[in-house]
């Protein structure tokens, strides 16, 4: 088993390319879907300040998730301004600031609210300061009455069957990462079938390998790159674009190994039901695009209204697995409430596995 796994991840040294292809495509639907949850609005401003107070409020308003403020020559930002490039462009004092605009946004009341708060909160500890014996000491107790919570607040929400939580960057993110690692591992996994139509499956079965053996070492493999795959898009996602995963990203790398599970049955099974290579690419991107769109990977399942599609939804491996990976981050759900999508994916494993493998040595290739 160690040797067919050695040979197949040499395999995929040599010749990385549609490993490469589909992690590069996946990340680039995902980011492009999911753009608005993964930048910030870019608001440019300037100001007559000196450099240091200037970045003190630069500081200050850069702490938002939602707006990045840069600052620019006053010609640039009333251009950008003027030419619709940027919603809003800011003139930045000590304590005030003025606000351009070309129209009326959604953005640019958001922006002028926010910014408003941040000028506040910096007059009142001006005042303050100013107003104390000694300036730098009062100064040291705002921060560290900012740092230490005098009150502790927690928020709790009451949420029915019937309410549910959209985020739009998770969902490109995790509906086109599990659309595409079905492509990762079933191209893997018909190797199995090339091999078998070359002879090489024969040469194998004389050598002291088992059978068990044979089919453990290429379905570990199409698991593994799968894994990986997925893993390094997370990661990538995470610490590149600063995606919030509600501080479940460990947990999610727990999870997709059921679906993976899933997958790779599924195509062992696909591998036995066809007879050549060419009707296995060919039925491949239907059975991925058609789960896809039943199992939510596109848009949330929640939207879908007919009953017809809700319970073809059922039996796709991909509807639990978007439940998985958005009930760990969205909804916050323990391993305990994720059992039942889990044990589907694994009962679909064990079965499309089971099948599959009977198929395959059913009938001589």
């Amino acid at each position: 088993m160690k040797g067919i796994l050695w040979g197949n991840f040499r395999l995929l040294l040599r010749k990385p390319g549609p490993f490469l292809s589909t992690t590069i495509i996946c990340m680039a639907f995902a980011f492009l879907l999911g753009q608005s949850s993964f930048t910030k609005v870019e608001v440019p401003v300037y100001s007559s300040l000196p450099e240091g107070e200037l970045n003190s409020i630069i500081k200050d308003l850069n702490q938002s998730d939602s707006f990045a403020f840069v600052v620019e020559d006053e010609n640039i930002v009333k251009n950008k301004v003027a030419e619709a490039s940027a919603e809003a462009g800011i003139f930045l004092e000590d304590s005030f600031f003025t606000l351009y605009h070309a129209g009326s946004t959604e953005n640019y009341h958001l922006i002028n609210r926010y910014v408003e708060n941040i000028y506040l909160k910096r007059v009142k500890e001006k005042a303050v300061t100013e107003l104390a014996i000694n300036p730098n000491e009062a100064k040291e107790q705002l921060d560290q009455a900012a740092e230490k919570q005098l009150v502790e607040l927690s928020v709790a929400s009451y949420t029915d069957d019937n309410q549910w939580t959209y985020d739009q960057g998770l969902q490109s993110l995790f509906g086109f990462v599990l659309f595409f690692s079905i492509y990762t591992v079933a191209f893997s996994v018909v190797g199995i079938l090339r091999e078998k139509q070359m002879g090489i499956w024969d040469r194998l079965i004389l050598s002291p390998t088992s059978k068990v053996e044979m089919y453990a070492g290429n379905l570990l493999y199409s698991f593994i790159i799968g894994y990986v795959q997925i893993a390094l898009i997370f990661v990538v996602f995470k610490y590149g674009a600063g995606v919030n995963f509600y501080g479940s990203f460990g947990k999610t790398f727990i999870l997709i190994i059921p679906y993976l599970f899933a997958i790779v049955a599924l195509s062992i099974f696909l591998t036995g039901v066809v007879k050549t290579i060419g009707q296995f690419n060919a039925i491949i991107p239907l059975i991925s695009v058609s789960f896809a769109m039943l199992g939510g990977a596109y848009w949330p399942i929640e939207l879908v209204t007919s009953e017809i599609l809700t319970v073809l939804s059922k039996v796709v491996p991909i509807t639990y697995g978007m439940e998985l990976l958005k009930g760990a981050t969205i909804s916050g759900l323990s391993y305990s409430e994720l059992l039942y999508p889990i044990s589907i994916l694994i009962l679909m494993g064990v079965v499309l596995m089971g099948i599959g493998i009977r198929l395959m040595e059913s009938r001589h290739i």
